[in-house]
C-alpha cells in the first residue's frame, strides 16, 4: 500500500508545504495556463522552480511523495527539474498505484522529462495497466502523451500497439463513461510543451543530481 504515510499536520511537513507547494500558489500555476506566460513571466517562474528544485532536499522530497495530490505534483514537477532520476522508481510506482488525482500527470512530465527507455517501460506499464479500464479515466491520455513524445524524441514506435485499429486507446476512448477526446498527436503536443519548460527550468539549476 503506497498510501499517504505522513500526517498533513506534522510540523515539518507544514512548513514543506508552506514553502514549497502552497508559496505563490505553486502547485495551482505547474498545468496549462504556463503555456499563456509572457517571455518574462515565464522566465522568472522558471527561476523560480529552479531556486526550489536547488534547495529542497531527497528527505523532503520523500515526504511530499508520501503526501497529498498537492505535495506530490510539486514533488514531481521539482524532481524533473533537478533531474533526480533516483526517484524514478517511486514514481512508477505512484503513477501505477493512481491513490491521488491530479499528481499522475507531473509524474508523466518527469518520466517524460528523463526520457530513457526506463521511463518508456513505465509509461508503457501503466496504458498496460489502464487502457483496459475505460471505466477509470485516470492519466492515460498523459501516459499516452508521454509515451508518444518519447518515441519522437528517440526514433522509437513503442506507442504503436496502443493505437491499432479498435486496440486499447480506441477501446477506452469509446468505452463508457463518455470521454473527452483528443488527437493523440494533441496530448504528444501538450508533453513535449511541458518538457520544454521544465527543462527551461533546469537549466536554471545550479546542480544536477542522478
Amino acid at each position: 500500500m503506497l498510501g499517504m504515510r505522513h500526517d498533513l499536520e506534522d510540523p515539518e511537513l507544514r512548513r514543506l508545504r508552506r514553502h514549497y507547494v502552497a508559496a505563490g500558489q505553486r502547485y495551482l500555476r505547474l498545468r496549462y495556463s504556463i503555456f499563456r506566460l509572457k517571455e518574462r513571466e515565464r522566465t522568472k517562474f522558471a527561476r523560480e522552480l529552479a531556486r526550489a528544485a536547488d534547495a529542497i532536499s531527497p528527505h523532503q522530497l520523500g515526504l511530499l511523495l508520501d503526501s497529498g495530490w498537492r505535495e506530490r505534483k510539486t514533488a514531481a514537477w521539482l524532481i524533473a527539474i533537478a533531474g533526480r532520476t533516483d526517484f524514478r522508481p517511486r514514481l512508477g510506482e505512484l503513477l501505477l498505484a493512481s491513490e491521488a488525482g491530479y499528481a499522475g500527470h507531473a509524474y508523466c512530465i518527469t518520466l517524460a522529462t528523463f526520457g530513457t527507455e526506463a521511463d518508456a517501460d513505465l509509461l508503457a506499464a501503466y496504458l498496460d495497466r489502464y487502457l483496459p479500464r475505460p471505466d477509470l479515466d485516470y492519466d492515460q491520455s498523459s501516459a499516452l502523451g508521454a509515451l508518444l513524445h518519447l518515441d519522437a524524441t528517440h526514433g522509437t514506435d513503442r506507442v504503436a500497439r496502443f493505437l491499432t485499429p479498435n486496440g486499447p486507446w480506441q477501446q477506452w476512448v469509446h468505452g463508457p463513461p463518455a470521454k473527452q477526446e483528443s488527437e493523440p498527436a494533441e496530448y504528444q503536443e501538450d508533453m513535449a510543451r511541458f518538457c520544454s519548460f521544465a527543462q527551461e527550468s533546469a537549466r536554471h539549476c545550479t546542480a544536477h543530481r542522478t
